[in-house]
């Protein structure tokens, strides 16, 4: 499907307010029995579920999305690469690209591709060799962008060593991009590294945008007493319980996150969404708020 990409920036500027990311996927998934994959995770329903996934990307945009995520979580090459599927890779990513590019039906709604940390987004220890570890970001990045994504969205990257390969190759082939950080509670990067020197890093490669994602907001909030957010920045917040559950349920009701949202409006953040365990609510109470707030 042929379609003109959008600006991020020029959409945000348009608009003056902040853009509404999606929210979760493959927590909705689960709540729903949906099989996940033992390492694709929730990208196998862009094969096994397609229709499902169009449907709730559609439920999104219905609610409020200006930015709809990829279901890509799991398609990189490292996960892929155990999963014994009858396709390419190549094949895999693009089936998670088009599925969003489907349900947004011509509308002018930014698709962000989903790329993740190539291991477990909670792993302290990266047990895949560097090489593989360059291999897997390039690969995965240059496939979203060649599928038709408008900016490459790193999520939840907490090593240093993923976060240099991934913002020098955007940078490099001048992909548009965000770095979503998550960090622990010392401030750290789970990799070691202080938080606000992954954000001074990554600043140097002109991205998007700099954000937070899969944190509490209260933690977010004690950064914030130490420093000032990134010139370009957003957030969107965890709403599940234990990252460690089997299944992750909701945690924050709409009108309980929409109190998180309020308190950052005045850092000006660029866009704002909801992670794990949320669900279309949690966008269109965003909406709704916007609505009222931004009404000229």
């Amino acid at each position: 499907m042929n379609r003109s990409r959008i600006d991020f920036l020029t959409k945000y500027e348009t608009l003056k307010r902040p853009l509404i990311l999606d929210g979760a996927m493959g927590t909705i998934l689960q709540q729903k029995n949906i099989p996940l994959h033992k390492y694709l995770w929730s990208s196998i329903a862009n094969i096994t579920h397609q229709e499902l996934i169009v449907q709730l990307h559609k439920e999104y945009v219905d609610a409020g999305a200006e930015i709809l995520t990829t279901n890509t979580f799991r398609s990189n090459p490292n996960a892929f690469s155990k999963s014994n599927l009858n396709i390419t890779n190549e094949e895999f990513i693009r089936s998670g690209v088009q599925l969003a590019i489907e349900a947004i039906e011509e509308k002018q709604i930014i698709i962000a591709g989903s790329n993740a940390p190539a291991e477990d987004c909670y792993q302290k220890e990266r047990t895949i060799t560097q090489n593989k570890l360059d291999y897997n970001h390039k690969f995965h990045i240059e496939q979203l962008w060649k599928s038709g994504c408008d900016i490459i969205w790193n999520e939840t990257q907490s090593h240093w060593d993923e976060i240099k390969i991934i913002c020098a190759f955007c940078s490099e082939n001048s992909y548009p991009f965000t770095i979503n950080l998550y960090f622990n509670e010392e401030l750290n990067l789970l990799s070691g590294e202080p938080l606000h020197d992954a954000i001074s890093f990554v600043s140097d490669f002109s991205p998007t945008g700099i954000g937070f994602n899969c944190v509490r907001p209260q933690l977010l909030k004690r950064y914030f007493e130490n420093y000032t957010p990134p010139s370009k920045w957003g957030f969107y917040f965890n709403c599940g319980g234990d990252i460690h559950d089997e299944i992750i349920k909701c945690d924050i009701d709409p009108n309980e996150y929409l109190n998180d949202v309020k308190q950052f409006l005045d850092l000006n953040p660029m866009y704002i969404g909801s992670c794990c365990g949320s669900n279309q609510n949690h966008t269109r109470a965003i909406k709704e708020l916007f609505n009222e707030l931004y009404r000229n």
